[in-house]
């Protein structure tokens, strides 16, 4: 994918990822978009080569919150 489009994707799926941080945890979006940079899903994410962009908000937040509270991530099947 060209680089350009690759951070569109990133631009427009970010802050739905930090959102779903923001309702399901109670936080503030500054905290939230704090925790989530700082993750090793968004590490991952950040790597065009895993394909983690291919992924919904929802799954990536499910990664997240995975990695949060217990130190792992789950990849999905497929």
């Amino acid at each position: 994918m060209e680089r350009k489009k690759y951070e569109a994707m990133l631009v427009l799926i970010v802050p739905q990822v930090i959102g779903l941080i923001v309702k399901n945890d109670g936080l503030d979006e500054v905290t939230a978009a704090r925790l989530f940079y700082e993750s090793r899903v968004y590490s991952l994410l950040e790597q065009e080569e895993t394909k983690l962009w291919n992924l919904s908000p929802l799954t990536l937040f499910n990664m997240y919150d995975e990695e949060q509270k217990t130190g792992n991530i789950t990849f999905p099947e497929g």
